[in-house]
């Protein structure tokens, strides 16, 4: 990445770092994981669909090994990001979507299509809960004059066969000599097909919680990971919901069923031995009083390791 490419992306989009209990990330660091490396990269840490500004978009992550993305989730802006972040969108080869909420798949389709207009030639598969197929099929529809004039004129591979949708169920989902990805059901109602990921990538391993309630059973899942990258939830704000706005008792209730108090985040993280625990997607996501050194203070009665509060495009080596 060239120095007045860097400059113009630190004056435009105000790129944020990381806090840690101990220091911030070495920025010839940051850059040198843009350039090549494994490394996992948070790319979008709002919580909900809600779209305030570009510096913090819904649920999207990405991890590069082997010089293979892995996407995890894809909220609105997520094609945006991964730019920022340097990857070919040509080169995508894996998907994950933990749960069919708008916040974390809105942006699938137009990342496949815009893969796919980059020069995408090779299968993608997206692994996704039941009703994946469905999705794309009206994603795939809602195209079709676009997508069959450009097959024609342009002469592209169709999309639509490129595109292999897989229904996620609880278990290992692929396993090679290079890694091992499985899944696990964690708890958001009403949401029956809700997901966690586990990510085995050599001697590392990278755990994503998914939005959940307290689950126990990402303890073992989790168990000894390097990075469990986990929602997190402050139920004082959340109550302060119902004083800002209108008849919203109900959207308070849906928001604490299936989100996990912060506190409760440093438990799981004890109790399953992480080395470092990334919280992601906050909840709510617009309270302004909710600073860094809250949230770490928080889940910080429970769990004594390194604490980082996700930013929008950190990087972390793997």
């Amino acid at each position: 990445m060239q120095s007045n490419r860097r400059e113009f992306i630190r004056k435009s989009f105000l790129l944020s770092g990381a806090t840690t209990l101990s220091l911030s990330p070495d920025p010839d660091e940051q850059e040198r994981l843009t350039q090549d490396g494994n490394r996992l990269i948070l790319l979008g840490t709002q919580g909900g669909p809600f779209i305030r500004s570009y510096k913090q978009i819904p649920s999207a992550n990405l991890i590069v090994y082997n010089n293979i993305p892995f996407i995890i989730d894809t909220g609105y802006g997520t094609t945006f990001k991964l730019k920022e972040s340097g990857i070919n969108l040509s080169t995508l080869k894996y998907i994950f979507i933990t749960h069919l909420h708008s916040d974390h798949y809105l942006d699938l389709g137009p990342l496949l299509y815009n893969a796919w207009v980059a020069g995408l030639a090779e299968q993608v598969n997206v692994y996704a809960p039941v009703g994946i197929k469905a999705l794309l099929d009206g994603y795939w529809e809602s195209n079709r004059f676009d997508i069959e004039t450009r097959i024609k004129d342009e002469g592209r591979p169709d999309i639509r066969k490129l595109v292999q949708a897989h229904e996620v169920v609880e278990g290992v989902l692929i396993k090679n000599t290079d890694f091992e990805i499985s899944a696990l059901k964690n708890i958001h109602p009403p949401i029956e097909h809700s997901y966690a990921f586990r990510f085995v990538l050599g001697e590392s391993v990278v755990v994503f919680s998914g939005d959940t309630a307290y689950c126990a059973a990402l303890e073992k899942f989790a168990e000894n990971a390097t990075y469990l990258v986990h929602e997190v939830m402050y139920p004082p704000a959340v109550d302060e919901i119902a004083k800002r706005r209108p008849n919203a008792t109900r959207l308070v209730a849906s928001i604490k069923s299936h989100h996990t108090a912060a506190e409760d985040v440093g438990r799981i993280a004890h109790l399953a031995k992480v080395k470092t625990l990334v919280l992601n997607h906050f909840v709510p996501a617009d309270d302004k009083s909710l600073t860094d050194q809250l949230w770490i203070d928080t889940v910080s009665k429970a769990f004594s390791g390194k604490v980082i509060i996700g930013k929008d495009l950190l990087q972390l080596p793997i």
